[in-house]
């Protein structure tokens, strides 16, 4: 077990494919909030508060390995904003999770609530850890034991944590049943993404992608887009990634590749996806797909497709390859794919950008679902979470392309608009305690 701990411990600094070492995460969220801002015209007062997370825990625990050896791990737990509500975000487990990442990560999600009109302020948390190395008894050591850590933190009228990267319903299920234990009484409500049998919602599992898909389809009737003539290429085949890769061959839209952590396939012909899923059930990748060429993780963002859907991890795409992409439309399935300087790139080249806030708000939107059921003690059926999620991801898209329009910027910019404009009538009408 020692082997293995120190296996993660030299995991920490290796590099990331894609990511720009030397970029703070921090720093590119609050420079995608100042770029809004402007536009806004907002108060130096109220730029200093956004631009600010309203708290940020560090933890360090011990966790007890298979072995009897006692291992120490840093979690993190930040709350970027409260005034629209309780705050809400994800929990992942990777090796490379900083302050930095989760601060930014927390600010998002305040603005991805706010643009989709949730009663939701902005959370977010993590372990630095590679689960990969952890036996099941061990992850759910580590579970408990952060969660014992953040506890005074979070609740269902407080902070709602959720899955992110690495994490999944049993994590879930441990967080709520530690939490529960903790308080005394059974509390669903302290999280979502849960497994439907201990409160988890209906359509839950498949919402990140499936609102992106929505957004993909209100984005074609604009551009007069035939999606069944429409190439696809996914980076990154995990929960929201093959989801949305099946939604939209489902629309007809030929996936021509689709890559994972370890690289990607591609086939101009369209991928057999079901034989793709296979394939990586068996092998643990999607690389070695017999019927595929095999491609890196770079060689997928520039490949000749109409859509292209990073869902993977933050910084893909940079300066130094958005004038290489062929896409016409990008569809941010993951958080944070795209720095600012490459948003300019892309935008004075034409291609349309779906931001993270607006098209992955799908998982939010259904987490939302899954709290509200919870608090109600009344479950709905996966058609009537599926309609509502169609009708909150539609209306959202018209509002931030209305304001795309109106102000003549790119759709990033026009959702922050919305989802800044939102969070400080919040701040305004609530005002400074004490």
């Amino acid at each position: 077990m020692q082997l293995k701990q120190a296996e993660a411990v030299a995991n920490l600094s290796a590099p990331i494919d894609g990511i720009d070492e030397d970029r703070d995460l921090f720093q590119v969220a609050v420079e995608q909030f100042a770029i809004a801002a402007d536009v806004l015209g907002l108060d130096d007062d109220m730029r200093e508060i956004l631009s600010h997370c309203q708290r940020e825990l560090i933890v360090n625990f011990p966790v007890e390995m298979d072995d009897g050896s006692v291992d120490v791990f840093t979690g993190y737990r930040v709350q970027h904003n409260s005034g629209p509500g309780p705050t809400k975000g994800g929990i992942r487990y990777h090796q490379s999770v900083t302050l930095s990442e989760v601060k930014a990560l927390a600010m998002w999600m305040t603005w991805k609530c706010a643009v989709v009109g949730l009663p939701y302020g902005g959370a977010k948390g993590g372990v630095q850890v590679n689960p990969k190395l952890l036996s099941q008894a061990e992850l759910q050591n580590l579970t408990r034991r952060y969660t014992t850590e953040i506890q005074p933190f979070i609740g269902p009228n407080q902070d709602i944590p959720a899955p992110d990267v690495n994490t999944n319903p049993q994590i879930m299920a441990w967080l709520m049943d530690t939490y529960s234990m903790n308080i005394g009484y059974s509390v669903p409500g302290v999280t979502t993404g849960k497994p439907i049998v201990l409160g988890g919602s209906e359509g839950r599992s498949e919402a990140t992608g499936r609102g992106c898909v929505f957004t993909i389809e209100n984005t074609a009737r604009v551009l007069g887009l035939d999606l069944a003539k429409a190439r696809t290429v996914v980076q990154g085949f995990g929960n929201a990634g093959s989801v949305a890769a099946r939604l939209m061959a489902e629309l007809g839209s030929p996936v021509v590749a689709v890559s994972d952590s370890r690289g990607g396939v591609y086939n101009p012909d369209g991928l057999d996806l079901t034989g793709v899923n296979a394939h990586k059930l068996r092998t643990g990748t999607v690389v070695g797909f017999s019927e595929a060429e095999s491609i890196t993780n770079e060689e997928v963002l520039v490949l000749p497709t109409e859509v292209l859907i990073p869902a993977a991890l933050e910084n893909q795409i940079t300066a130094d390859n958005a004038g290489m992409i062929q896409a016409q439309v990008i569809a941010e399935a993951a958080n944070g794919p795209t720095t600012p300087e490459a948003d300019h790139i892309l935008y004075d080249r034409g291609i349309f950008v779906i931001p993270d806030i607006l098209a992955n708000a799908g998982g939010v939107t259904v987490s939302y679902f899954e709290w509200v059921q919870a608090l109600q003690a009344f479950p709905w059926t996966e058609h009537e979470v599926n309609e509502r999620l169609r009708q909150i991801m539609n209306r959202s898209f018209e509002a931030v392309y209305g304001t795309s329009t109106n102000y003549a910027v790119h759709m990033r910019t026009a959702a922050l608009v919305r989802a800044i404009d939102r969070v400080a009538e919040f701040t305004r009408l609530r005002g400074i305690y004490p």
